[in-house]
């Protein structure tokens, strides 16, 4: 059995591979996102992405980050086999929008800001509140669970080089050009 930080440090890549099929599949396969999470009615990238490449014994982190940032450095990154490890994601259902990051080494969440709800107008609304965010928490949670879950069943399918990575690329040069 593995030492958990050996585990740790070992399988982190997956969350990274996580997070750029992510960013991939906002841009490319926004109707697929869909039909794996029917409650999802969108997923997009928000203003905040961090890409690694450990090229050789170094590593170079970038940071985009703005409202107005443009995603190409992130793209030529890419393109020279950096990884996104970290990546705000704007996830909608219904009319109610979470805005979030999200770490590929550990899948944790963080800055995370929960659709809004109803006012506290006395001390009896207060359980009802902190529940209506738990189930909001919930519902988040379900809905990326999903869409992990389809990431890992392609990633181990013994296609994944021959099919998916192939459109990543693709997708990677077609935006580099």
């Amino acid at each position: 059995m593995l030492d958990i930080a050996v585990s740790y440090n070992r399988y982190k890549f997956i969350g990274y591979e996580f997070l750029t099929w992510l960013w991939f599949s906002t841009e490319l396969e926004t109707e697929y996102l869909k039909s794996l999470n029917p409650e999802m009615t969108d997923l997009e990238i928000g203003n905040r992405i961090v890409l690694e490449n450990h090229v050789k014994k170094t590593s170079e982190t970038i940071t985009i980050k703005g409202d107005d940032a443009d995603l190409e450095e992130g793209i030529l990154s890419l393109n020279k086999g950096a990884l996104v490890t970290e990546l705000q994601l704007i996830y909608k259902s219904d009319n109610q929008e979470w805005l979030f990051t999200i770490k590929g080494e550990s899948l944790s969440f963080f800055n995370l800001k929960l659709p809004q709800t109803g006012p506290i107008e006395s001390k009896e609304d207060m359980d009802g509140i902190v529940l209506e965010k738990i189930y909001l928490l919930e519902k988040l949670m379900a809905g990326m669970d999903k869409l992990y879950t389809e990431f890992v069943r392609l990633r181990v399918d013994p296609n994944w080089r021959k099919t998916i990575v192939p459109k990543i690329k693709a997708w990677v040069d077609k935006r580099s050009s």
